[in-house]
């Protein structure tokens, strides 16, 4: 549940009155009926609930998410003493309105009338389902609406091929040796397109490691899938020459392709991963 507080004029003084007469108007009964014992309002249980103070409007007008910190009965008015949560941005009363399904707000006059409503509805699950920002959509492959990273994946993308097993297998070492995952695209078969598979691994990973080698198209094309994914992505080749124009200004690891190489390659990869994890 959450208080619902509209008022006239802006919010942000940290003091206002609100009339006992519009108190639970827009309230389910029963509700409404929880606060109350007898005549007397359960003021002290009412402002532990997490509040959105809005100013009347469906337009520009900005809400705030906070808490009540003090209230109490003053002749025909409840003085209250509030606070907002800096953490969450303000709200639109254009994108509150919009969702006001959600917010159980489905009556269009609330929106135009000072008064003070509790909603029985989960305040923040309904402002991470509405109020995050959502990602433009692929048409080429297909991307979740709000992030699931996997905080313990690691994928490698690297070109199909035998002579890369070993390296493919020096980093899953690597990986587990720190209690992380390695998988790359040929270890799942989840959907008919293999794009498919490869982005949804990517957008799960929380670091991605990318091989250079023999400037194979597909591993530029998943790096750049990477980088605008927002991912950790870790560089890696045989040869410097094969680190393109493009992405030569960021750190990169070269290796050796040898028992040796490789032994190389997984500490110096164990370093930075837990320099990443750790951060």
């Amino acid at each position: 549940m959450f208080n619902l507080l509209v008022q006239f004029s802006p919010w942000g003084a940290g003091r206002d009155t609100v009339p006992i007469s519009r108190l639970f108007e827009y309230t389910n009964d029963d509700v409404a009926a929880s606060f109350r014992n007898g005549d007397r309002i359960a003021l002290d249980r009412l402002i532990r609930l997490p509040c959105i103070f809005m100013q009347e409007g469906t337009n520009d007008q900005l809400a705030r998410v906070g808490t009540i910190t003090h209230a109490r009965l003053s002749g025909r008015d409840i003085a209250i003493e509030y606070t907002f949560d800096m953490d969450i941005p303000p709200l639109l009363n254009s994108a509150i309105f919009a969702n006001r399904i959600d917010f159980d707000m489905p009556h269009d006059f609330e929106f135009s009338r000072s008064h003070w409503a509790v909603k029985e509805v989960d305040l923040y699950r309904v402002l991470i389902r509405n109020t995050q920002s959502r990602r433009q959509r692929p048409t080429v492959f297909n991307i979740t609406e709000h992030e699931r990273i996997e905080p313990t994946l690691l994928s490698a993308m690297m070109p199909f091929d035998a002579s890369f097993t070993p390296v493919y297998e020096a980093l899953r070492q690597t990986a587990e040796s720190i209690g992380l995952r390695c998988r790359r695209a040929d270890d799942i078969w989840e959907n008919p397109a293999i794009i498919q598979d490869i982005v949804s691994l990517i957008d799960r990973s929380r670091v991605v490691i990318c091989d250079c080698t023999n400037r194979n198209p597909n591993v530029f094309y998943e790096i750049g899938i990477a980088h605008t994914l927002g991912r950790e992505v870790i560089l890696i080749t045989q040869n410097t020459n094969d680190i393109p124009f493009d992405l030569r200004h960021l750190r990169y690891v070269s290796y050796l392709n040898n028992a040796e190489g490789r032994q190389v390659l997984g500490q110096t990869l164990q370093r930075r991963l837990e320099a990443i994890i750790g951060g």
